[in-house]
């Protein structure tokens, strides 16, 4: 059999059935949609929407938004569809091993780690930034050296007046991040049930704050801080050195790019498929529901964001907990907000996470049931059937991220890896409706083939916008990837 050799549609069909042997069918529409949110509101609104802007498009970043949003939209169709006809754990893997064969099921799998462990690891590290936040309420702080990576050093600005002798210093190891990773693989390990009503009460709160932030906001905008609204095209070179296309349309598309980050949510629901209760109904429900609820607070939160405070703001003092330093330095009387939003952040952090180590285990559940990675991933814990090896596993791997790589790096991997995977899922749709049209479909995306097509060029035109430096780390993953395919999982392989 050759590399290219398609999973039956048949078969997954019949995977997805069989609810006595694999993971229990607990959630709900309701569910799904809040976890999408959960996964969608989080470190790509309260902090990639700054790092955005400063790097790329300046307040023009709601334009951003807006393509981001479009790209979304195409590719949300189209996972709505595979979903709906395909209701099984693995995402973008599962249903490119029924269209384009085992070896793009691959790439395509090993490229959702960039999606959701380096995602997970972004937030963990946009958590820890918050964190320290909540603590100068307190008067107190996590030494720099203990919230940082190694590849950090304290800029004068960084620095609270309570240590002012951290200039120059070096950073360790992000404990926090690592902490707080640590934390929610215990709950994932205990159940999905569990995880799901954790998320659901911390939606609720986030959603909340971020509509306050909105309207209070409003108020304190700045006009001059939109001018000019599309910046003249240049080159921005941020802290580390690595140089960004800013203003213009490759800005605009660069920071499209960048903030892609805050969407991957929707695509998470569709690794839960295989724990929905009625997944041909639900999970189009979940899919574009909590994409477009997203899209709308995305940007009229940006708006606000890039009027309350500037661009250089973001640059340099306002780099870290970028919306608390908005509403402390610029919304005078708001410090109760600003105290609100950092907790509410946290928690709105920590559902994200929670979303994405989900989804990382499930990819691989998934993967490891066809013998394309070792059977320990789709063990499942004895009493809670979860796969607690592959959530033990990814704490290690999305644990050393967190720990010791900066967030703007692992950030734009992410928005890499799942525009890429979007792609793929774009091309399925349409592959799919030419070889197996006689599938039922209860969900059918409209106007295919130009669907698909308006997709996958919104999603390219994202990842050129990325820069050559992108390019290299997804180029340098893949090849990684390939060496392990043809090593190890094109032998045990169970579909030859």
């Amino acid at each position: 059999m050759g590399l290219f050799t398609k999973k039956p549609i048949h078969s997954l069909i019949n995977d997805s059935s069989d609810g006595e042997k694999g993971l229990k069918r607990t959630l709900t529409a309701g569910n799904l949609i809040a976890l999408g949110i959960g996964a969608i509101i989080g470190a790509g609104l309260f902090v990639r929407t700054a790092a955005a802007a400063a790097n790329n498009a300046g307040p023009s970043v709601t334009i951003a938004f807006v393509v981001a949003g479009i790209g979304c939209a195409f590719a949300g169709l189209c996972y709505a569809e595979f979903a709906s006809m395909i209701p099984i754990a693995g995402s973008a893997y599962t249903y490119s091993y029924a269209t384009m064969g085992e070896l793009v099921a691959w790439i395509i799998g090993w490229d959702l780690v960039l999606e959701y462990a380096v995602g997970a690891a972004t937030v963990g590290i946009a958590w820890s930034e918050y964190l320290n936040k909540l603590l100068a309420i307190f008067h107190m702080r996590i030494p720099y050296q203990w919230s940082h990576s190694p590849f950090e050093v304290c800029q004068l600005h960084d620095s609270s007046a309570l240590f002012p002798d951290e200039f120059g210093m070096h950073g360790i190891m992000n404990m926090p991040a690592l902490f707080i990773i640590f934390m929610l693989t215990m709950l994932l390990i205990r159940g999905t049930k569990e995880s799901a009503f954790v998320n659901g009460i911390i939606v609720i709160s986030k959603v909340a704050i971020v509509i306050i932030f909105i309207i209070l906001g409003w108020g304190y905008m700045n006009p001059a801080n939109h001018v000019p609204y599309i910046p003249p095209a240049s080159t921005f070179v941020d802290s580390y050195g690595v140089g960004h296309n800013y203003g213009g349309i490759w800005g605009i598309l660069g920071a499209a790019g960048v903030v892609f980050f805050a969407f991957i949510g929707f695509d998470a629901v569709s690794t839960a498929a295989q724990e929905a209760k009625n997944p041909k109904k639900d999970m189009p429900i979940g899919i574009l529901g909590s994409l477009v609820i997203c899209t709308i607070l995305y940007i009229l939160f940006a708006h606000v964001l890039t009027g309350v405070a500037s661009v250089n703001d973001f640059r340099t003092a306002g780099k870290e907990g970028s919306v608390v330093f908005a509403i402390q330095k610029y919304m005078t009387g708001y410090n109760w907000l600003a105290n609100l939003v950092t907790v509410a952040i946290l928690f709105g952090f920590s559902s994200v996470i929670l979303v994405m180590l989900m989804g990382q285990s499930r990819v691989f559940y998934s993967m490891s049931r066809d013998g394309l990675v070792p059977k320990t991933f789709s063990n499942l814990h004895p009493k809670y059937q979860t796969p607690y090896h592959s959530n033990w596993i990814f704490l290690v791997l999305v644990g050393g991220f967190a720990a010791f790589v900066p967030g703007d790096i692992v950030g734009d991997m992410t928005s890499i890896g799942t525009l890429f995977a979007f792609i793929l899922v774009c091309a399925g749709v349409w592959i799919l409706r030419v070889t197996n049209p006689e599938i039922p479909r209860s969900f059918k995306v409209p106007f295919v083939p130009v669907v698909s097509i308006l997709g996958i060029i919104v999603c390219a035109a994202m990842i050129a916008g990325l820069g050559w430096t992108n390019w290299a780390r997804l180029g340098g993953w893949l090849v990684i990837g390939l060496f392990i395919y043809f090593g190890y999982s094109r032998k045990h392989s169970k579909l030859k």
